[in-house]
This record gives structure tokens, C-alpha cells and sequence, in this order.
């Protein structure tokens, strides 16, 4: 199993503005009385940290250091409380993109909210008929889902995707990257589009271009509650103990990932290492999730966006399994279901993931959840390098770099 990543620079509020929902309420309004004249003096951080040569660790440590500190002094500022009238809500549709949704916990996502009648789904997927047939097949009504075509191991098809969606003229409220690839028998890299290996350039460096172009549309959306979710996994939290099966997820200095992933004047893996397929999807998760942290940590202040990564449970019997060996399918559900009793249906998984989406008790940014033997959910704790900050720093900078932002 496998992942990637990077770091770059800061913004934090520098101005207070209203909502579009409040200004509508003022102009219907007849008073002027609601509003009080008011400012809000920000601080801002824009150091670009560059990511080669020696010197790598120390800038990244000044950044993070710089970066908190200019968040502590907005957390004293006094804030400016606005009010806004109770009664007044959106009333539409909420608009969720998952990665990913023709099969397995994407498509049982999918199922589950658009069976509130309450979201309208699209559903971003490489195989545009695999996904309408599944779609269909669900039972999922017509009205409550688009299929849009994505292929998160081409960098020119995300921001084709990221064209065509602002084309279509739909709000984006909440994005869920969920799509991953899965090759632990691999032997060989095997490579993307833009000459990345696979699991780590599709898992993380698709999903991280996706959600830094979709950022945008995402702070355009006045539904009361926006998220972005990336799906982590407990295989690459090592504080686990199925984290500690071999090959483990480590990132190590992130030599292969400064040298591109492709094989050529660096490694395919992230650490520099051998190649393994189970270890390079690990690695992925391990980005995602730092991914996931560094975007709280950047945007949540400026926004209000809630970030979230999550472990649904062990969905044994999903289509990410298919390319491990006949004897490790046959047997590994009822080894989850009655050894381990860690085993989730699809079902069930996906009602977990659109709690996450949805649930407006699930609002805490910053949040890696997990669900107990209860199904209760509840705050998770991250490994020490998934919870790395000056390692979320890196990815994120190394990840601009190879998908072109930076």
C-alpha cells in the first residue's frame, strides 16, 4: 500500500468580510441597524519555503514556526461577532464530489447520501459507464446523481475535470478523494501519466491537485457546512497493529519523492527505498493524511472549511483487494469477521464516510475519525509521522512542485 506529498506558503485572514447569505438578509431587510461598523486587522504569512539543497529541514522548521505563531496571534485577537437571523437556511441541495464512487466505499457513499433526497452527487470516476451501470444498479435515482469522467493518474484529466465541473454551473460544498489504487503483489512500478508511480501519484499527488484547484470553488459555496475529505487508513498508522504488519509505511527523508517517483534518476518510492507495492500504497495514505492536517492547518482559519481524514473500518470484501492473490481474497473476510472483528460491510462503511460528509455534529476540522465496536464515532490518534508537522510541511511543498503549483 502506498502515498505522497508536500509544502508551501501561508495565508491567514487579513480583512473581515460578510457572507453573501447575510448580505441578502440586509437588503431585504429595511434597517440598517444590523450592521455595525467594524473591522478586523489579520496577519498575514506568505514565506515560500524551497524545498531542495541541505537547508530543506531548517526552512521548513522556520516556516512551521512563523506560520504558528502568526496563527496563535489571530487566535487572541478579539473576534467581531456579526449575527446572523437563526431562521434563515439554504435550502438547496448540498453538492459532493467523490473520487472513486463506482464501486466499494465510494459507491456505497454515494448511495447513502443521495438516498436523503437532501445531496445531488458527483460521482468522479475513470470508467464513465462502470460508473453509471453501478449506479443504476444501486438503485440510485437519476435526479441525485452526474457521472463525470476523472482520472486521478493524469494530472491534464484532473484539471480537465476541475474545467468541466465550474462548466456545469454546480456548487462544490463538499469533496471526498476516496478513488486509490492497490498493488501489493507488484514487483515492478508501475507508472502515471505524468511519470509518477502508481499508487502514490494517483492516491495522493491526483487528489492533492484536485483539492488545491477545487479549494477555490469549495470557498465559493454558501452551504452552511463545507468539508473536504480525504479517506485515510489505519495500514498506514503505525500506533496500530495492523499498521505494524510488514512492509510498514514510512517516509523516511523523502528522497524519492524530491527526485519525481519515476524510477529514472531516483527511486519510485517515497523513502528512496526498494520497491514494494503494499509499502507504496501505505506511503500514500501516510501523505494523504499529513494532506489532510497541513490543509487544516493552512485554510481552516481563512475559511471555516472543515478538513477531515477517516478510517471507515475494514471493508474485506471491497474491489480495492482484487489484484492480491486468490488465497488472500478467499480468506481475509472471515478472518476480519470472526479473528479480528474488525469487518465492515460496504454498506455500513459508506453510511460512516457520509456521516463525515453530512453529520453537523462531525464539524471539527483537523479530525482523523474512526468508529468503535459500537459504531460510535470518535476522534482518532495519529501515528507520529502521520501527525509529523514539519513532514506535512515537506510533502505539501514537494507535492506543488510535481503537480505544477509551486
Amino acid at each position: 500500500m502506498a502515498l505522497q506529498s508536500a509544502a508551501a506558503a501561508t495565508l491567514l485572514p487579513s480583512a473581515f468580510s460578510i457572507p453573501k447569505e447575510e448580505m441578502w438578509y440586509l437588503l431585504q431587510s429595511k434597517s440598517s441597524a444590523y450592521l455595525k461598523n467594524s473591522t478586523l486587522l489579520g496577519i498575514s504569512l506568505s514565506d515560500h519555503v524551497k524545498a531542495d539543497s541541505s537547508s530543506c529541514s531548517l526552512r521548513i522548521k522556520r516556516d512551521c514556526n512563523q506560520r504558528n505563531l502568526a496563527i496563535q496571534a489571530v487566535a487572541t485577537t478579539p473576534a467581531i461577532n456579526v449575527s446572523t437571523p437563526e431562521a434563515k437556511k439554504t435550502l438547496r441541495k448540498g453538492s459532493v464530489v467523490i473520487t472513486g464512487a463506482s464501486s466499494g466505499l465510494g459507491l456505497a457513499t454515494a448511495k447513502a447520501l443521495a438516498e436523503t433526497g437532501k445531496w445531488h452527487v458527483i460521482m468522479a470516476c475513470r470508467d464513465f459507464l462502470k460508473a453509471e451501470r453501478a449506479a443504476k444498479s444501486a438503485g440510485i435515482a437519476k435526479d441525485n446523481y452526474t457521472v463525470m469522467h476523472l482520472d486521478l493518474a493524469s494530472l491534464d484529466s484532473v484539471r480537465q475535470f476541475v474545467d468541466n465541473f465550474r462548466r456545469s454551473g454546480r456548487p462544490l460544498d463538499v469533496l471526498v478523494c476516496n478513488a486509490a489504487v492497490y498493488l501489493p503483489t507488484a514487483k515492478e512500478p508501475t507508472f502515471t501519466a505524468d511519470g509518477f508511480e502508481l499508487s502514490v501519484g494517483t492516491n495522493h499527488l491526483g487528489h492533492f491537485l484536485l483539492s488545491r484547484l477545487m479549494m477555490e470553488d469549495l470557498k465559493q459555496s454558501d452551504y452552511p457546512s463545507k468539508r473536504l475529505i480525504i479517506v485515510g487508513s489505519i495500514t498506514g498508522n503505525t500506533n496500530t497493529l495492523a499498521g505494524n504488519v510488514p512492509p510498514k509505511a514510512y517516509l523516511g527523508d523523502m528522497r524519492g519523492l524530491v527526485g519525481g517517483l519515476n524510477g529514472l534518476n531516483s527511486s519510485a518510492m517515497v523513502d528512496g527505498g526498494e520497491f514494494d507495492g503494499a509499502k507504496a500504497y501505505k506511503d500514500s495514505k501516510v501523505c494523504n493524511m499529513l494532506t489532510m492536517q497541513e490543509f487544516h492547518r493552512r485554510y481552516h482559519e481563512e475559511t471555516g472549511i472543515t478538513f477531515a481524514s477517516l478510517y471507515p473500518g475494514c471493508i474485506a470484501t471491497t474491489g480495492l483487494f482484487r489484484e492480491h492473490i486468490p488465497l488472500f481474497r478467499i480468506l481475509f473476510p472471515p478472518f476480519q469477521k470472526y479473528i479480528t472483528k474488525g469487518f465492515v460491510s460496504e454498506e455500513e462503511s459508506g453510511k460512516r464516510l457520509a456521516q463525515v460528509v453530512s453529520d453537523p455534529t462531525l464539524t471539527k476540522s483537523g479530525v482523523y475519525w474512526s468508529w468503535n465496536k459500537d459504531s460510535a464515532n470518535f476522534e482518532n490518534q495519529l501515528s507520529q509521522e502521520a501527525s509529523d508537522v514539519e513532514k506535512a510541511c515537506k510533502v505539501w511543498e514537494l507535492s506543488e512542485k510535481l503537480v505544477g503549483l509551486a
